[in-house]
């Protein structure tokens, strides 16, 4: 006759344990942003004027889509 075993039960997370892997994965975040701005800057400072150029579109790519959506909201107001 086969012994009756009781299944193992999953480990519970207290609330202290996910706070610690809250704080983990936010130290972790905020690591790796920090390395990429960190990046960002030393890449726009070796190359100005790349840098300037992908401002200047991204800053167009901004204003073309305000006026399109400004365009689209007068013609919504207008039927």
């Amino acid at each position: 006759m086969m012994e009756e075993t009781t299944p193992p039960t999953p480990e519970i997370e207290t609330e202290d344990t996910l706070l610690d892997r809250t704080k983990d994965a936010l130290a972790d975040a905020r690591e790796a942003v920090s390395e990429a701005v960190t990046s960002a800057i030393e890449t726009a400072k070796k190359h100005p004027a790349a840098t300037a150029a992908v401002a200047a579109g991204a800053a167009a790519a901004v204003a073309g889509a305000a006026y399109g959506m400004s365009k689209l909201r007068d013609k919504e107001e207008a039927k």
